[in-house]
């Protein structure tokens, strides 16, 4: 049967769990600082790459509506010539009525046609204008498409050469990290990651620095100092809730 080599690891001492909270908490500041190097680098290639895929669909979207548009001009065309072949038919045919009511009925057919080929041109002009703003609509959207895109091409080749050159010494710390998790009891892990997210600069745990937390600055009573020196317990600031560790801790850090 396989074995918790964990769980039957000699119990740490509270000043090996206070130096292995401090040497966390180092690593996970060494891992901050090459994450804030890239900076707003990983957000805005995520912008740009959202903002991208809004104007290919815009683009899309656009070229649907020019071609309803076209489609409906070659339509209202056919139509026009339609109603001139009809005019022709009934001009045609009025050489050969029989009556004036016969003649009087061809022409309301001719006047109708006429009227249709209007609402035709009527509708041909409006639909112009419009196909001529969507066109406008869609070069303006090239455009900004194409320089959003260069915007992104450099954007992601800086990412890339600062993700190139720290990558090696990020993944080495990250496992660090891990292998420290790793022997620190879990509710400290628990308490670690609480506080380092709601702690400003990411600082879970901090030392005394000029009798005062080095995470709010507050004054740190001499007993509570001689408390934490002595390392026999987990104190955490009063004010700001860090874990407090005194000066010479980081005398031994790895």
């Amino acid at each position: 049967m396989a074995t918790n080599s964990k769980a039957n690891a000699p119990e740490m001492t509270v000043e090996e769990r206070l130096k292995a909270l401090y040497d966390l908490q180092s690593v996970e500041s060494s891992i901050d600082k090459i994450r804030t190097l890239r900076g707003e680098l990983p957000l805005e290639v995520q912008d740009l790459e959202d903002e991208i895929e809004g104007l290919d669909t815009r683009m899309a979207n656009l070229d649907g509506e020019v071609k309803k548009l076209n489609d409906a001009i070659l339509s209202k065309k056919n139509e026009i010539k339609e109603a001139d072949l009809l005019i022709k038919k009934y001009e045609a045919q009025q050489g050969n009525v029989r009556n004036n009511r016969e003649f009087d009925s061809l022409s309301k057919e001719i006047e109708f046609q006429k009227l249709e080929i209007e609402l035709c041109e009527k509708r041909i002009k409006e639909f112009t204008v419009e196909l001529k703003n969507k066109k406008e609509i869609g070069e303006s959207s090239k455009t900004l498409l194409d320089e959003r895109k260069a915007d992104l091409d450099a954007k992601k080749k800086e990412l890339e050469e600062i993700v190139g050159e720290t990558q090696v010494e990020e993944e080495r710390l990250i496992q660090k990290s891990s292998d420290i998790m790793n022997v620190i009891p879990e509710r400290l892990q628990v308490a670690f990651k609480r506080i380092r997210k709601n702690a400003r600069n990411g600082l879970a745990v901090v030392t005394v620095e000029r009798d005062a937390c080095g995470g709010c600055f507050n004054k740190i009573p001499p007993q509570r100092q001689m408390d934490i020196a002595s390392r026999k317990k987990i104190i955490v600031c009063e004010y700001c809730g860090r874990i407090l560790v005194d000066g010479a801790m980081g005398d031994t850090a790895e």
